[in-house]
């Protein structure tokens, strides 16, 4: 008989079933954020300007996340609907779903190509770059932007592996990327001596093999429903977009609040003061992907358990699967909670030998996770609104979250000087948590009885 390769979203036992796609996804997410610890780590060795880079780095930080937010709006809106007809047994509309979802992935990461080029250089200069700042911010910038393409059909097309019950090779598509992007990086920096240029390079190189080998993948055999051209529809296209809608928006609104944390250090804190606050931000922002990047790998990895589940009117599967998804985000954020109060010295010296930077980025990480095991509610629960169709409630509740961090890296600086901004985190943490738990009680239970009883998908 042959051995079985991939996850039977609705007949495998839920809990093996959750830590067969959460584990290789929190692994994947996790080596992910090394695409920018690892070109920030670099890029603030530079010898003489190390400093003055890293800064620069840490404005296209918010931009580089804004353009990949749109791997996600395609690729995650288009899988749920994909694994919900999936779950319907209806294959071939889900094939004409992932054909149709390629088309956008590349449509999308072209005119985003052309557009950012356009626009960069403003975009800088409004996102905190002062004229120190500008210049290696504008070269990483445009040598990134050219390598959209690569990095948006890599970002979407691998949810379409992973929903499709291939965890593991979803984490290599990642993985190819990444230690890719760790090899170059010293290569293209030192040995070629190109600085930031060669940070850039090295990533643009790397995202261009995690997408050769997610289309690969996807054109192969071993998958059951395969990248396929024609049956193209726009009404399916705007169901697509409208399910990716609100992660999109939750990730669009993480650069949204980079910027507006950016600006009001570089405002409050003067062009000296300034360049060192943003500096330390872009290795506290490092610190808080490497907790949020995984954790979102087990909220997001697992979305495909509970959307096929629902398609399959599966009640308790999906109820089950909830339960422990959040327990597993429950326990690494209290692991890394602690992590952040015992080693957080250790993690800012890849970063900086100065003393200045050293003391004022580990600060910044003891704040910025006061609250972050509660933030484990907010995930959780998000992403399973998100995973069940009611892409509204999710996108209401992260905007409630967004919007209290934007408000309190704004007021705070004003009152209590420009450090003061790394509050902003655990208030909006704390607050996300109890209002995504308060909804989820009144309103999940409601909504699986209404899939019971009444014959509806989004």
């Amino acid at each position: 008989m042959k051995k079985k390769t991939y996850s039977d979203l609705g007949k495998d036992p839920v809990f093996s079933l959750v830590l067969h796609l959460a584990v290789p996804t929190m692994i994947a997410n996790f080596v992910n954020v090394l695409y920018n610890i690892v070109d920030r780590m670099y890029i603030g060795n530079i010898p003489e300007v190390g400093g003055l880079a890293l800064a620069g780095a840490g404005i296209c930080g918010p931009i580089v996340t804004l353009l990949s937010s749109f791997g996600t709006l395609i690729g995650l809106g288009g899988s749920i609907l994909f694994s919900m007809r999936r779950g319907e047994k209806n294959d071939r509309e889900a094939k004409k779903i992932l054909s149709n979802s390629f088309l956008l992935l590349a449509a999308v990461s072209l005119c985003l190509t052309l557009l950012f080029l356009f626009l960069k250089d403003r975009l800088l200069m409004w996102f905190g770059a002062s004229e120190a700042t500008f210049p290696y911010a504008n070269t990483y910038m445009t040598i990134y932007t050219l390598g959209t393409f690569f990095a948006l059909m890599a970002i979407g097309l691998n949810y379409f592996i992973t929903c499709q019950g291939f965890a593991a090779v979803g984490m290599m598509t990642v993985l190819v990327g990444a230690v890719s992007n760790i090899i170059l990086d010293p290569v293209f920096i030192f040995g070629f001596h190109m600085g930031v240029a060669g940070a850039a390079v090295a990533t643009v190189l790397s995202q261009i093999f995690s997408c050769l080998f997610a289309v690969t993948f996807l054109l192969g055999k071993r998958v059951p429903i395969r990248i396929s051209f024609g049956n193209y529809s726009w009404p399916l296209m705007r169901r697509i977009l409208f399910l990716g809608l609100s992660p999109f928006l939750i990730l669009a609104t993480d650069s949204v609040i980079m910027i507006v944390l950016n600006t009001s250090l570089q405002h409050y804190g003067g062009p000296g003061e300034g360049d060192l606050l943003i500096a330390a931000a872009a290795i506290v922002q490092s610190w808080l992907l490497v907790i949020t990047s995984p954790m979102l790998g087990i909220s997001s990895g697992t979305q495909a358990i509970l959307s096929y589940n629902y398609g399959a009117r599966q009640v308790d599967r999906i109820k089950q699967a909830e339960k422990y998804i959040l327990l597993l985000c429950l326990t690494f954020t209290t692991v890394m909670f602690l992590m952040s109060w015992l080693i957080p010295s250790y993690f800012v010296r890849i970063f900086t030998k100065d003393p200045d930077q050293l003391k004022t980025a580990v600060r910044g990480i003891h704040i910025a996770t006061l609250a972050i095991i509660p933030l484990s509610f907010q995930y959780a629960f998000v992403d399973a609104f998100t995973a069940l169709g009611r892409t509204k409630t999710a996108l209401a509740l992260s905007m409630l979250r967004k919007g209290t961090y934007v408000a309190a890296v704004v007021i705070l600086p004003a009152f209590f000087g420009a450090g003061s901004a790394f509050f902003g985190e655990p208030v909006c943490d704390l607050l996300g948590a109890i209002v995504s738990t308060t909804v989820f009680l009144l309103i999940f239970q409601k909504h699986l009885d209404k899939r019971l009883n009444v014959d509806f998908l989004p």
